[in-house]
């Protein structure tokens, strides 16, 4: 695994020397090596995209955003601009440049996305193998090329996968800075994750504490110089991060959509509130932690925060609890939910981190395996801390901009764990312990799947077995005998071992796109969803039918995404992320002037939010005094499911009823 190394050699013109040949192999063989795990992940990104559809909470506002400039900016969920997005807009403003490009559809949607992960196996292999070499490089852009979590987020319409790809470029940009110590290459990074934080908003955030590190440690400049470049840096990166919120904050109320998910109406307390204390303490603005009840799947389907196992994989009591309800734990990473997602290279990726660790004087600014432990080892520390302590409502697809750290360590500590154990010393036995722990935690996730486990677990133990008793029986063999025989065996041993770790992975990778399972909020893994929901297309042509001169399409609980997608027209959300506070005057001016008719309604949820819940019982109950019930036999489909795709899925809980206004007007 150690790379071969070459000198420049003196040579006539024409007449190649013989240190020239190996060279032109060995660039030969790492070109083909790249380009067959980037064929590797365009195949696992690109296969079948689209062709189940979408489902989801987003794609309504791609539409929404594609009709005019106010609706682009201000990230407008429904047509008629009367809410916005929970998130930022900059990640779908690349999904409705996409879609005017190629037409809204499934395949143009998810676009963007599945090039950012692309894109980010290749970006992370030009950063490892910049301080690292090839094979550390080439090794940690397969495990992200494989690794499963970061898949499922790349063929969704959630926008992780952005996040990520602009994070490494961060990273490229702090690389740079800390080599030079030029003010620049800081302020580009920090220009960087001010766009990642209007990607994903705090979420960005959690590389700070490695770039800043990094930059504040090994750039060679004095050490007052630094702490002002990183001052300047920050200045530029809170500049970055806030200009979008607080140009919507300062827009009247009256002249820009409500913001998503907000008690408020603020973009700024949007991100330090639901999208910021709550995700880590469970407390703040914005919703309590339960699934907001527009964007629950209905019964069978898996959009929700826990795809429903196929039965026979159910995990254990215990591993099967969504994130953002369970208990905080110092090993949350390595049990399900979140294991079988990210967690079976963890073990190997900690390994590397202690691989790196050199017990010497420490000099950050030439040490180049110190920095690497330093950016990728805090990137990794500060995410896994965040995911394990985090009480709020947390996804496993977030997990996404955490790999990349967690894949370049996995190269990075494979390298030298081989050089160590080619060496002499106590860490001579890293890596077939590495390769032993990583076994024993993918033997964990695989008892929670007895369907898989059955013939994945015996497989997995036969084949690190025989790899480890080779590299410790060699290892013996070797201090007291240099047989070259011996040695031949080492590296196809390393490379069994390497080969049997990365099937699980890819196997979870793997099954959602051939089973064509994957969710509305993306699940790596065996899973019961059955794709893209159905719907009631009646509902549709029997509003569309009877509109008549209204402005709005129907205010509704539930079904809202469905009913934008199917019509683009004017819908006033008033449950899910992007409700719409309506209050009861307002809904009676609506109807009063003609421009409100219909009212899709249901009764409201008592786990809801006690303000969401008032505000949807008023309604109701305005609706039952001044409406009348349009008898369901003639807005619902007879029969008792179109297949996909074929209209709104009515989600808004137990017998939704449609109130026709106009009597009111």
């Amino acid at each position: 695994m150690a790379e071969t190394t070459t000198t420049r050699a003196q040579a006539e013109p024409g007449r190649p020397t013989e240190q020239q040949e190996p060279q032109k192999d060995a660039a030969v063989w790492q070109r083909l090596a790249l380009g067959a795990i980037l064929l590797i992940s365009v195949f696992m990104n690109f296969y079948k995209l689209g062709q189940i559809g979408f489902d989801t909470y987003y794609p309504p506002a791609v539409r929404s955003m594609m009709d005019n400039w106010h609706n682009f900016f201000f990230a407008a969920y429904d047509p008629g601009g009367f809410t916005s997005l929970d998130k930022p807009p900059v990640g779908f403003w690349l999904q409705v440049l996409s879609a005017k490009i190629f037409g809204l559809t499934p395949f143009s949607v998810l676009l963007p996305q599945a090039l950012c992960g692309m894109l980010a196996v290749l970006l992370l292999y030009s950063l490892v193998r910049r301080q690292f070499g090839v094979m550390a490089g080439l090794l940690a852009a397969l495990a992200l090329a494989l690794s499963p979590v970061s898949i499922v987020t790349n063929r969704n319409v959630t926008i992780d996968s952005t996040l990520t790809l602009v994070l490494l470029v961060g990273a490229w940009a702090v690389m740079r800075a800390a080599e030079t110590g030029r003010l620049r290459w800081l302020l580009l990074c920090a220009a960087m994750v001010g766009i990642g934080f209007n990607i994903k908003m705090l979420e960005a955030y959690l590389v700070l504490p490695a770039f800043g590190l990094l930059y504040l440690l090994a750039a060679p400049t004095s050490i007052w110089k630094r702490l002002w470049h990183l001052a300047l840096a920050l200045l530029l990166l809170l500049v970055i991060s806030f200009s979008w919120a607080a140009a919507v904050d300062l827009t009247p109320a009256t002249q820009r959509p409500h913001v998503g998910n907000t008690q408020e109406n603020s973009e700024i307390g949007l991100a330090l509130g639901y999208n910021g204390l709550q995700r880590l303490l469970g407390v703040g603005g914005g919703t309590n932690n339960q699934q907001a009840p527009g964007n629950q799947p209905p019964p069978g389907k898996g959009g929700g925060t826990n795809n429903q196992q196929a039965p026979g994989n159910q995990p254990p009591p215990g591993k099967g609890n969504a994130p953002g309800n369970a208990v905080p734990a110092p090993f949350h990473l390595f049990t399900e939910p979140l294991a079988g997602q990210s967690g079976w290279l963890l073990p190997l990726a900690i390994f590397g981190m202690i691989a790196l660790v050199k017990f010497r004087r420490p000099r950050p600014q030439s040490d180049h395996l110190l920095q690497g432990l330093i950016l990728w080892g805090m990137w990794l520390l500060t995410m896994g801390v965040f995911f394990s302590v985090a009480t709020g409502r947390v996804h496993e697809y977030y997990l996404t901009v955490m790999y990349p750290a967690l894949a370049a360590l996995c190269g990075i500590g494979l390298v030298t764990m081989w050089q160590d154990y080619r060496g002499v010393g106590w860490r001579a036995w890293l890596l077939p312990l590495a390769l032993l722990a990583t076994a024993a935690e993918q033997v964990f996730i695989l008892t929670g799947y007895p369907d898989w486990g059955r013939w994945m677990i015996p497989l997995l133990i036969v084949l690190c077995a025989l790899a480890v008793l080779v590299l410790i029986g060699a290892r013996l063999a070797l201090r007291f005998t240099r047989n070259e025989r011996v040695a031949r065996l080492l590296m196809p041993a390393l490379a069994l071992g390497l080969i049997a770790l990365m099937i699980g992975p890819t196997l979870w990778a793997a099954i959602p796109i051939f089973q064509g399972t994957e969710s509305d909020l993306p699940l790596a893994g065996p899973s019961q969803n059955d794709g893209p929901r159905g719907g009631d297309s009646a509902l549709i042509r029997y509003l569309s039918t009877h509109q008549g001169n209204a402005q709005i399409l129907a205010a509704v609980t539930g079904g809202a995404d469905d009913i934008i997608l199917a019509t683009n027209k004017p819908v006033i959300p008033l449950d899910g992320f992007s409700r719409y506070p309506l209050t009861t005057t307002e809904l009676a001016s609506l109807v009063a002037s003609g421009k409100l008719r219909f009212l899709l309604l249901s009764e409201p949820p008592r786990n809801g939010q006690q303000n969401d819940a008032l505000t949807w019982a008023n309604v109701l109950t305005w609706a039952k005094q001044h409406c009348k019930v349009v008898p369901s036999s003639q807005w619902q489909s007879s029969s008792p499911g179109p297949s996909a795709g074929s209209g709104p899925q009515l989600s808004s809980g137990p017998d939704p009823k449609l109130y026709d206004c106009a009597a009111a007007h």
